[in-house]
């Protein structure tokens, strides 16, 4: 008797219609009735073939639901895992396609929550706290040496506060251009600042550069100076703000977005994005909660990822309701993940960070991603002597969600992968546990994006276009 099993899914009703997210293919299914018989039979347990395809209508809707990996024969599901490593091995590294430079760690403010300066820095700083050119060039050096057969580049930089060094950056950016003219490849550029070291000649150079911003800020002026300070502990808000003014009127080549770390002290995020996006005149904001050990004073505990998750409620339906006038609110957590939903984005790692990403600390040294940069333990090598591969290797053999025991039986795993590493370092002192202390939140909020997706896709599927396009640039 041959048995047909229901591959792992996450089902839901939106209105009047119903829909399932499959795992970890992260094909999203309308479903018309005769798939809900098909899928409702299957839920006790594996049935016999010829009692599902009782007629001929429900024969092809078991072939097009087997087809997509929603039910399966004995054995493992249909669609695996990408890049599950074979026999325990480690996996060989894949192509760079990103830096991120970090070229300072020195910074003008003191932010309270910050995780190069702040309480839960993984290393002690540097002795070199601002990059050289030299560094600089062997890094865009390593990236193409690295890149093979990568066509698009992107090459990032941080810090610290990022603008401190521009002195670097602009004759890096000219390298970088002739070094890919000469590739014949293209090589993007980015950049993220707190605003405050912005000047008109900066601001013509981004601009005629057309170099990506993001502005780290985090709203109005009571929550940017309540965590976002001076030194001597003075508010940066007045400083920023008409900075910001000039850098958007001036900079219109591409999007510029700002970037919120979301404490509990600044869990109005609809009044937030009003004050970035309406008044300021950012493209889009995206709200990033801190990381942080418990116990801080501005900490996210389990009250505050629930008051977050209220929030994005909130921003959530004016994202639809804007989407239904095909207007874009501005949030861009809520771009950003429906994107991966539409693409069908499955994810073995839970970012780039080791795979095709890699950090550059101020003084050349390799690490996972910035923030791990320059931490010791979590290097991969140097830019003058090359990526450590082998350790390389290991991290995406330990990183890769197959390994990630207690994500197994998530359904949202596809789009989360365990969540971020330095979260998980600063939590629990070990990279490769999953978050598990915001599993809820996260499969509240991928809920949340499948269901504002489905609405989309039956008002304006006209909107989602945009993420059509996205994947091809």
């Amino acid at each position: 008797m041959s048995l047909v099993y229901r591959s792992d899914m996450h089902r839901m009703e939106v209105g009047d219609r119903h829909y399932a997210f499959l795992v970890p293919s992260s094909i999203f299914l309308e479903l018309d009735s005769d798939a809900r018989f098909v899928l409702d039979a299957l839920e006790s347990g594996p049935k016999p073939v010829d009692e599902l395809a009782a007629d001929p209508a429900k024969a092809e809707v078991l072939r097009e639901l087997a087809h997509v990996g929603a039910v399966h024969r004995p054995g493992p599901a249909l669609v695996p895992m990408p890049a599950k490593p074979a026999n325990g091995d480690a996996l060989a590294p894949p192509p760079l396609s990103s830096l991120v430079l970090n070229v300072t760690n020195s910074c003008n403010l003191a932010c309270r929550y910050c995780y190069e300066y702040g309480d839960d820095r993984l290393a002690k700083a540097e002795t070199a706290s601002v990059m050289n050119e030299e560094v600089a060039r062997q890094s865009v050096d390593l990236l193409f040496a690295q890149a093979k057969k990568n066509q698009r580049l992107q090459l990032t930089f941080f810090g610290g506060e990022t603008l401190l060094n521009f002195k670097v950056i602009q004759p890096t950016v000219a390298y970088a251009r002739k070094r890919a003219a000469e590739e014949g490849q293209f090589i993007d550029f980015s950049l993220t600042t707190n605003a405050t070291l912005l000047t008109p000649a900066i601001v013509q150079w981004l601009a005629e550069n057309n170099i990506g911003v993001t502005v780290s800020i985090d709203g109005p002026k009571e929550f940017q100076d309540g965590m976002r300070v001076y030194k001597a502990g003075m508010g940066s808000y007045d400083v920023v703000a008409p900075r910001i003014k000039e850098l958007l009127r001036v900079h219109r080549g591409r999007p510029i977005g700002a970037r919120v770390t979301v404490t509990s002290k600044t869990l109005d995020l609809l009044r937030t994005r009003k004050h970035l996006v309406d008044e300021m005149g950012f493209y889009e904001v995206g709200f990033a909660p801190v990381t942080s050990s418990p116990g801080r004073d501005y900490s996210l505990g389990e009250e505050g990822f629930a008051r977050l998750l209220e929030q994005f409620e909130i921003l959530s339906e004016e994202y639809v309701e804007g989407a239904l006038r095909n207007h874009y609110s501005g949030f861009a957590n809520m771009a950003d993940q429906m994107g991966e939903v539409h693409q069908g984005v499955t994810k073995a790692y839970p970012c780039g960070a080791g795979v095709g990403l890699l950090g550059v600390a101020p003084g050349g040294d390799l690490g996972l991603c910035h923030r791990f940069a320059g931490a010791g333990d979590h290097d991969f090598g140097h830019v003058s002597s090359g990526i450590d591969n082998a350790k390389r290797s290991e991290h995406l053999k330990k990183g890769h969600l197959d390994n990630r025991t207690d994500c197994h039986t998530c359904w949202a795993r596809s789009l989360c992968s365990g969540g971020c590493y330095h979260e998980a370092q600063v939590r629990y002192g070990d990279r490769f546990k999953p978050n598990l202390h915001y599993c809820d939140y996260i499969r509240s909020w991928t809920e949340l994006t499948l269901r504002s997706y489905a609405r989309i896709l039956e008002g304006n599927p006209a909107f989602l276009e945009r993420f059509d396009r996205s994947r091809a640039a």
